[in-house]
């Protein structure tokens, strides 16, 4: 089984996309090229902020949910500490506390 991933786009306007994927850097490739989510067809990616890693499609929907509740703010903070060792579900937990 292979593991899912949750990601995190910064669009050229500043906004944030939320998305899953198995391979995110053919998933990103995409939205790239305009053939990815309506969302960022209209808004184009300027850059990878982060991924998260989890077992499952189920985990990682749950995970996205999550992460499209947060803030603006809390999510670029979730974002900065995905290069630590902390796993992703305490780091939701922790940039929206």
């Amino acid at each position: 089984m292979s593991a899912w991933y949750v990601y995190v786009i910064e669009c050229r306007d500043g906004s944030l996309y939320t998305g899953i994927a198995l391979d995110v850097e053919r998933r990103y490739a995409q939205h790239l090229a305009g053939k990815g989510a309506r969302y960022t067809r209209s808004r184009p990616p300027s850059r990878l902020l982060a991924r998260f890693m989890y077992p499952d499609r189920s985990s990682a929907l749950r995970a996205e949910y999550a992460i499209k509740q947060l803030s603006p703010t809390a999510k670029r903070r979730l974002c900065a500490q995905a290069g630590t060792d902390i796993p992703a579900e305490a780091a939701v937990e922790a940039a929206s506390g």
